[in-house]
């Protein structure tokens, strides 16, 4: 049984949805004050759009393509108490469309542990009980540089972003290539590609319980350019980062074990280009078995046009799959998640989670 000192998890993560009305619009409801925000048009074809406070609330990266770091006033335009507030573009405040925002807590910006970091970061936030923290960077362009992470354990998952320059969302996942030395490989966030194993983004070097390694890829470590990173730890009970094998059955489906009822769940085949696809799924948008409403990181279509071909079932502690297209449970393909509690299983008020 997995445990957690963490009784809510929406103190520390949480999916909101709201509906665009074309004028400034404040989102209330998250329960905390946002540090990293992920919006989606759930009925529009738009661009995934993320903020965070570290870059500061107004400037807008975009998980499905490459581009670079923008400031536009109109996107979310700043960060509050209980959510955040937006602007009037329509990708993110259409009136008639709805949306979906998904808000993670850091908060700790001072006193960051720095031994053998040999890049210091420009500006931070972490977040040690949940697992999360956001680090920007200056790269050097060496291989082996290394960067403070603030998590005081390693991170399971690295997602960065070059920020002035067009570059890939290159991440790091520890259950890439079944767990075997993962550090080998790197996987990106806004294409379907499969697993990519170049030495030069993290130097063959897993990351530790204070610094992750970069390689001299100047996608990750470009000595003229800032990046951003995004750093989640494994906090049993709350959050889980793994890998599975697929079993080809839709009726009989891989069940994943987290130790906790998940209410924000992303998976990705890292084998293959086909259908490797990232899929994320909520439990604000799927209140019911089977989870069928998915979008995905790597492509700015809406729900529709995903379809409803990529079925899990969202269990008290863990999921199944329940289809059997490529995406998804192709009978030993292999793919890698990352999960999020929905209701911890054993918190220290004593209470469990429980399924749908």
């Amino acid at each position: 049984m997995a445990y957690t000192t963490i009784n809510k998890s929406s103190d520390f993560f949480n999916t909101k949805l709201y509906s665009g009305t074309g004028s400034e619009h404040t989102i209330s409801g998250v329960s905390f004050e946002p540090h990293m925000t992920w919006l989606k048009s759930r009925t529009n074809t738009q661009p995934h759009m993320l903020s965070d406070a570290v870059r500061g609330g107004s400037k807008q990266i975009y998980p499905n393509t490459g581009g670079a770091e923008t400031s536009y006033s109109q996107y979310l335009k700043s960060f509050n108490s209980d959510g955040f507030v937006l602007g009037t573009d329509g990708g993110i405040n259409a009136s008639g469309q709805t949306y979906v925002s998904w808000n993670w807590k850091a908060g700790t910006t001072t006193g960051i542990n720095t031994t053998g970091s040999t890049i210091t970061p420009v500006s931070y936030s972490f977040n040690q009980t949940a697992g999360f923290s956001i680090i920007k960077y200056n790269g050097n362009s060496t291989s082996g540089a290394k960067v403070p992470h603030g998590l005081g354990v390693a991170p399971k998952m690295v997602i960065t972003k070059k920020l002035t320059n067009n570059s890939n969302w290159v991440s790091y996942h520890a259950g890439v290539n079944g767990g075997s030395n993962p550090a080998n490989y790197s996987i990106t966030l806004n294409y379907n590609y499969a697993k990519d194993g170049e030495a030069y983004y993290w130097n063959n070097t897993a990351p530790d319980a204070v610094n992750f390694t970069l390689g001299n890829s100047g996608q990750v470590n470009d000595s003229s350019d800032y990046h951003i990173a995004y750093c989640f730890a494994e906090i049993p009970g709350y959050s889980k980062m793994g890998d599975f094998f697929g079993n080809g059955s839709a009726s009989a489906g891989k069940f994943i074990y987290t130790g906790f009822k998940p209410k924000f769940i992303i998976t990705k085949r890292d084998d293959s280009t086909s259908g490797g696809s990232w899929l994320i799924y909520d439990t604000a948008r799927n209140t019911l078995n089977p989870a069928d409403k998915v979008l995905s990181s790597s492509d700015s279509s809406d729900e529709a046009g995903w379809g409803y071909n990529f079925d899990i079932d969202i269990l008290s502690n863990g999921f199944r799959i329940a289809s059997g297209t490529t995406y998804t449970n192709v009978n030993n393909a292999h793919y890698i998640y990352y999960a999020v509690a929905e209701a911890p299983l054993v918190g220290t008020n004593g209470v469990t989670a429980k399924a749908r």
